[in-house]
Parts: C-alpha cells; structure tokens; sequence
C-alpha cells in the first residue's frame, strides 16, 4: 500500500470525532444559547457537539476482539469492507498551544496494528500535525493536514465532512424548523455478507422521530466546489445534526446520517455517536461506522501522556 492510500485509510479513524482548530470561532467553553440562536451561532453549537467539547476526554474502546468498533465500506451489491479501531479524544488542554489530541488504533483489517495521532492548535491558523505507526516498518511517519476534499480510503466521507470544515468555510441559513419525521438510515447487509463483525452493528435508528430540528443551509465559499451548498438537520435543544443532505446543481449527491446518544450530563450538548452513515447518492457506494454502546466511555482517568507517540510505538501488530 503505497503512502497516499495509507494516509487516506487511517483518516477513517478521525470519522468517529477528530477535532480541529477553530480556537477563535468555537471556544470549548462555548455557552449554551439562552435565545433562539442565530443560523451561525447553530453550525458553531453543532462544531461544539461533533467535537466532544462538553467533556474532557471521550473513547471508544476495545472491550474485546468482537466488541469494538466497526468500520464498514461497500459498493453496491458487494460485501463490505471491515477495519475495527479504538479511539481516544482527549480534549484537556489549558497550555495555550494545543487544543485537542486524538489517538486511534486499527485492531483487524489490512490496517491492522495501524496507528495514529492527530494534534490539534489554538491557533487557528495552524495546520493540523498528523503522526502514523507504520507496523511494517516499526516507525512513525508525519505528515500536514490533507486537503477538505480528498475521500477516504474507499468511504463516502471527506476530510472536509469529518475534521477539516469548520464554519467560516460556509455562509449559513436558518431555513426554519420542522419535526423529524423518519428514521437515520444504517447498511442493510445480507447474511451471506456478514461476518463475526458486520452481524452486530446497529439498525436504523428512530429515535429522532418527532424531534423539532433546525433546518441548516450551508453554501461553500469554495468556488469551483464538489458541493454548492448543504442542508442539516439539527436537534433544537442538543444540537446534535441528525442528517446533512449535499447538493450540486440543484441535485442531491450524497447523504451523511449521525445516530447520537445522550452522556446524561447536565449539559444537554454532550452526547455521543452510535452510528455514522454515508452513502454517496450517485454511485449507491455506502459507508458506516457502527459503535456499541458497551464501547463508549468519557471523562476517565487516563493519564495525560497517552496522547502522544510513544502510546503508538508500543502498538502490537
């Protein structure tokens, strides 16, 4: 695998709650509205959620080889693709340099014993640093930030979609509210296309059903964009964007769906994914990243130096 197809093959593991700097726009202290917010000030409650900023820490983690998270690719037709990961977001830094640190691990899959560290700067205008464990060669590769448009490793998110956007990248409009009235949708697979993985991840999720959501109308400033604009629903009172819907040319291209949950904090924004889906609407190709419930885990004791590259050296293929 050459290093390209790497770099884009481990940006999966950001799919379940990168961060990214945006310091001077998105505070981690960032209140909670008092008022009916502005249509700006609901794509930066929306960053505040997708990030975990209402906690400190937050990990998804390996409770066993068949408990853990499930990466999943596939066009249509076919059989998924399936990598498992850990991932540990740590979120508590007050140095006045870094904002956030990600850890993730690849468990099964050709990434296997693949690792990678993401730091993230209040300075916003500060790349993002990227660190890879290479278990082939037993060394660390580092490389910058890629670019918002480049697909991951076969999925049907983006890097902009997951880490790289942040609002000031799009102009928005409150189009109004309206009431969910369907279910998320999550990857139908076959029996005969499961395996001891696939078999176990989640189902549509209808929960949001019912639920009064902010319609959100993103336009890209980018000129010349793979999207002209994008519309989200999202939760009026956690902020959590159930649904995006992409469009070019006045024609829907793509669909990304979030399955959340609530941590049960006093903060209503701090809530957590069970599932993301993705499926690109003009070439039917689907992806999901399934997390059970068992799995997720906030606000632990883990010690600070977790989060740095010696965690990756001591990664077992």
């Amino acid at each position: 695998m050459n290093s390209k197809k790497w770099m884009v093959g481990l940006a999966l593991a950001a799919s379940l709650g990168v961060t990214s700097a945006w310091a001077n726009s998105v505070p981690k202290d960032l209140p909670y509205p008092q008022s009916t917010p502005t249509a700006d000030e609901v794509a930066k409650q929306v960053y505040f959620v997708n990030h975990f900023y209402s906690v400190k820490n937050f990990s998804i983690k390996r409770v066993s080889k068949k408990v853990i998270t499930v990466l999943l690719s596939r066009s249509e037709g076919s059989k998924p693709k399936t990598n498992t990961v850990e991932r540990h977001l740590n979120n508590d830094y007050d140095d006045g340099v870094i904002k956030g640190r990600d850890v993730a691990i690849f468990r099964s899959g050709k990434l296997r014993g693949t690792g990678m560290l993401i730091t993230d700067f209040v300075d916003d205008a500060k790349s993002q640093s990227y660190s890879i464990w290479l278990p082939a060669l037993r060394k660390i590769r580092r490389f910058a930030q890629p670019a918002h448009d480049d697909a991951w490793g076969g999925t049907d998110f983006t890097f902009g979609d997951v880490t790289l956007r942040k609002p000031q990248h799009e102009t928005h409009e409150l189009l109004g509210t309206e009431t969910m009235n369907d279910c998320l949708m999550a990857m139908e697979i076959p029996k005969k296309h499961q395996n001891k993985y696939s078999k176990n991840i989640h189902g549509p999720d209808c929960s949001p059903k019912g639920r009064s959501v902010y319609k959100l109308k993103s336009t890209t400033l980018y000129s010349n964009w793979w999207y002209d604009y994008r519309i989200s629903l999202v939760d009026t009172q956690t902020f959590g964007d159930y649904r995006t819907e992409y469009f070019k040319d006045g024609k829907k291209i793509k669909i990304i769906d979030r399955a959340w949950t609530s941590m049960k904090l006093d903060d209503p924004r701090g809530l957590w994914w069970k599932y993301w889906y993705g499926k690109n609407l003009l070439t039917n190709h689907e992806t999901m990243a399934s997390i059970p419930d068992e799995v997720a885990e906030w606000n632990s004791a883990m010690p600070g130096d977790f989060w740095s590259e010696k965690t990756l050296r001591k990664i077992k293929r």
